[in-house]
């Protein structure tokens, strides 16, 4: 049993009310034996070992199933692993294989209040789904036909209209089910499709599809094997893309310089230990070289920082000057530089502006913005330009800020000063977390407008899709705070308890018309019913799938533009199952017939996929290539670095540094997941990674800083965040020191997106601030 911390010196004798909470020493690397006993307990709690077992060993293997966790490329199928999974997908596969079954009966003994009094994890272990269920006026689920469930939905739909209706997708649904659930939208009059990547990476395609042409990253798993440098910004693998430790293990081991760029020190970027090398076990690999710790948000003065620190770093080589002076078209061969003036010469635009603007920046501003001190900015600055190949990944920790979509650019411009974009060995790779939601977007499940997808959609289907936009995910919620959204559709997802704002949600969400959810497990959404509601319980990634025509297949598109098949091995866990194309299509066949075939598109998978290539010409071919074991790889102007998107040249783009200050007695609160969870799904209440046991109520903050705020370790304390519209509080969190940034604090979600305001988001791209929330922290008595 690992003992608690014990209580500072300095506190004895405060009086104030604490919590017995189990602290223990940060582990000093990841993977290891603990991961090994993590995936061995789940297993023996949730799906059994033989039945788990079975899953893991087909899981992200060719003929098998895709983890249905983050969107990480497996390599190619040659040189895979027999064993390729890690921790957290073990932990997926083991809550979706789960033996636990949540009954009619069970809905039967509890009210939709009465389960509101359960935690997420409670909820989630209560097991899968087994019947489709409406609520009755008692506010209690009950089991109800398919036919009855589809026919009550198109009823609403219908009555709600078009434009107050809003279709919400999860980022785990597969190509065939979003291609279908965005055409059934779109031949019903609306472009609303809120989704999940609204909340994370939509800050991402915005700001590289604005400046390279793509909204998508730039480099396969096969640049990893080249590159020599390789940021990792704003992300911790370890606990959110394990798998992403082995590509980096293998990248450390050849000796690439790995440099982790975040407000907190993550064990699973220090040293890690792969479960499946023995040796490691023994002898773990360390990983990050330089740990640099910017305060939450200042990324983009530290990139800017990096582009003035190569500048002068390059101010003394001959024919700087003439570089500096001359138009774009200045002599490659004679200006000797660092620089890569041939690629910023004939595949850039607007380099002049920005070099100027970076060098004209105060040192004085950039490290204040980014809280890293000029030394440490210029030893990372010549790093970069002595480095052949970089990439540079990024994730939420950059995303979910006000200044987002600048900071990427900024990101892109540092990597465009080395010609890093568009070569073997570089590049930009946003790394998006659910397992499918890069694919989502691409099968059309975005609120935008985007004609080269809509025209061909209505040629193929022959109908004239609408050309309005719709709404994002914060639209929506905003929509339904007005009352001009009576009628919401989940496929798949947990969408109060993912979204901001959880208190205002939860009322716009039991105010509706209809709330319908395509789901496997319970989760919170349900339990805030609009007049009608109705849970259609779904298959999983990992169960097997057989429609009219024989077993069937679905297909997904991991972070780097690789897409495979995805097929299950498991037996359903309840007849009464449905998969999420099915559903889908017996929905549009109610609610919007037509001429399209949807009962024969439902039956054979493959007729969907002819349909993807006619309308998408990157998915010629479909059926044929994507029955590759290495499924294949979309084509993006970016990485074979002609640029064409964009006019033949990537841009360089100019953005003021933010405002970071907090006023006096306030933090700026970051929200983040544990170890034991990924989203929404909550695994288990450890985060080991971070010392937490048993607890998820925490607040970590700076020592120093508990001081300064009259607070002492383990004191229970209410959370209070501070918006032009009022307070709102997060009631009984528990105060642990940590190392990370004064000023700066960080939380779990969800239990902390109540305090994120619905219309606090990023310029641009609509994204929640989650990772900027300023708060202040107030004692319980």
């Amino acid at each position: 049993m690992v003992t608690p911390r014990p209580v500072p010196p300095h506190d004895e004798g405060r009086d104030v009310p604490r919590a017995d909470i189990h602290l223990t020493d940060v582990p000093r690397v990841a993977g290891g034996l603990g991961a090994l006993w993590a995936t061995v307990r789940h297993l023996q709690r949730d799906s059994g070992l033989a039945r788990g077992a079975k899953a893991l060993l087909a899981m992200n293997q060719a003929g098998g199933f895709d983890c249905p966790g983050c969107a990480w490329p497996e390599p190619a199928a040659d040189d895979r692993s027999r064993f390729e999974f890690c921790e957290n997908g073990a932990k997926a596969v083991a809550e979706e294989a789960t033996t636990a079954r949540a009954t009619p009966d069970l809905f039967a003994q509890l009210s939709v209040d009465e389960l509101r009094t359960l935690s997420d994890f409670e909820l989630g272990q209560l097991g899968r789904l087994t019947h489709p269920m409406m609520l009755d006026e008692t506010r209690h689920y009950r089991p109800i036909s398919w036919e009855r469930a589809i026919a009550v939905i198109a009823d609403e739909l219908r009555a709600a209209g078009p434009e107050s209706t809003a279709f919400y997708t999860s980022g785990r649904t597969s190509n065939e089910a979003a291609f279908l659930y965005q055409l059934m939208g779109r031949m019903f009059g609306t472009n609303n499709f809120p989704d999940c990547s609204n909340m994370c990476h939509e800050s991402s395609g915005n700001a590289l599809l604005e400046v390279i042409g793509t909204d998508k990253g730039t480099v396969t798993l096969a640049d990893f094997d080249h590159a020599d440098l390789i940021f990792v910004i704003g992300q911790n693998p370890g606990t959110n893309h394990p798998r992403m430790l082995t590509t980096l293990r293998a990248a450390a081991q050849r000796g690439a310089t790995i440099i982790s760029i975040n407000p907190l020190r993550e064990v699973g970027l220090s040293r890690f230990a792969h479960p499946q090398h023995p040796l490691d076990l023994v002898r773990s690999v360390p990983l990050a070289k330089e740990l640099v710790q910017v305060q939450i948000g200042g990324d983009q003065a530290f990139f800017l920082g990096i582009g003035k620190a190569v500048f002068e770093l390059d101010a003394d080589a001959p024919g700087e000057r003439r570089a500096a002076n001359t138009s774009p078209t200045v002599d490659v061969m004679e200006a000797a530089t660092r620089l890569d003036l041939k690629f910023l010469t004939n595949k850039t635009d607007n380099f002049f502006a920005w070099r100027d603007h970076a060098r004209s920046t105060p040192w004085s501003q950039i490290t204040g913005c980014a809280g890293v001190d000029e030394p440490t900015i210029r030893r990372i600055a010549e790093q970069y330009i002595s480095a052949k190949a970089v990439i540079a990944c990024w994730a939420m920790g950059v995303t979910q800020h006000k200044h987002a979509v600048a900071t990427i650019q900024e990101i892109v411009n540092v990597m465009l000063l080395g010609g890093n974009v568009g070569r073997r060995g570089a590049g930009l790779c946003p790394v998006r977390g659910h397992s499918n939601v890069q694919g989502d977007r691409t099968m059309g499940i975005d609120h935008h407008l985007k004609r080269h997808f809509l025209g061909p959609l209505g040629e193929v289907f022959g109908f004239t899709p609408p050309h309005i936009a719709g709404l994002d995910t914060v639209g929506t919620i905003k929509a339904m705070e007005r009352g001009e959204i009576s009628a919401v559709v989940f496929l798949g997802g947990n969408f109060l308890s993912a979204t901001p704002d959880t208190n205002l949600t939860a009322r716009c969400l039991e105010r509706r018309g209809l709330t319908a959810s395509i789901s496997t497990k319970l989760n919170r959404t349900h339990l805030y019913p609009g007049k009608r509601a109705l849970i259609l319980p779904c298959l999983t990634r990992s169960e097997i799938d057989v429609q009219a025509s024989g077993p069937q297949f679905v297909t997904v598109e991991d972070s780097m533009s690789n897409v495979h098949r995805s097929q299950g091995v498991l037996p359903q866990a309840s007849p009464e199952l449905r998969s999420e194309p099915w559903i889908v299509a017996a929905l549009a066949r109610a609610l919007v017939g037509g001429h399209v075939p949807w009962t024969e598109l439902a039956a054979d998978y493959d007729r969907i996929r002819d349909r993807i290539g006619q309308v998408i010409p990157a998915f010629a071919n479909f059926n044929e290539r994507v029955r590759n074991d290495n499924g294949f790889v979309l084509p993006s102007s970016a990485r074979d670095g002609t640029f064409s998107a964009v006019g033949g040249h990537a841009r360089f783009t100019v953005w003021p540094l933010p405002d970071l200050s907090v006023p006096p007695g306030r933090l700026r609160m970051m929200t983040m997941r544990s170890h034991d969870q990924y989203n929404t799904t909550i695994y288990g209440l450890d985060d080991r990674y971070r010392g937490i046991r048993g607890e998820r109520r925490v607040v970590f903050v700076h020592p120093a800083d508990i001081v300064e705020l009259g607070l002492v370790e383990r004191q229970l304390v209410d959370l209070v965040s501070e918006w032009h519209d009022g307070e709102r509080v997060a009631e009984r969190f528990i105060v642990v020191p940590y190392d990370l940034p004064r000023r700066n604090c960080a939380t779990y979600f969800p239990e902390t997106n109540v305090l994120v305001p619905v219309d606090s988001v990023a310029d641009r791209s609509n994204t929640p601030t989650s990772k900027s929330v300023i708060i202040r922290i107030r004692p319980r008595v």
